[in-house]
């Protein structure tokens, strides 16, 4: 199966590290294809995978499914991404090495 997902505060290559890590993760989870220009993230995965741990993984990350969070917690999710890109682009070069 596969299920498209748009998210909030996806901007770069270091979100999109992230956001494929923590899915890869979920049990379940066969392959993760995130298009950082249209602010989707695209899961490949079994039938029996648990969505809503999908999403609570995402918006765990920082990027929660749009127009799930607002105010107080729509702030704390995008400063939340902040953190995740910046550890995604770290990962990245580390791999690199």
């Amino acid at each position: 199966m596969e299920t498209k997902i748009e998210v909030d505060n996806l901007k770069c290559g270091g979100c999109a590290h992230s956001i494929e890590k923590g899915l890869l993760s979920i049990s379940g989870v066969d392959k993760v294809v995130v298009l950082e220009e249209k602010g989707e993230v695209i899961v490949s995965h079994k039938p029996e995978t648990d969505m809503k741990a999908l999403k609570d993984e995402l918006n765990h990350l920082g990027y929660p499914e749009v127009g799930t969070t607002e105010g107080l917690e729509k702030i704390s999710r995008n400063v939340k991404s902040y953190v995740s890109c910046a550890i995604g682009k770290l990962e990245n070069k580390l791999e690199s090495l």
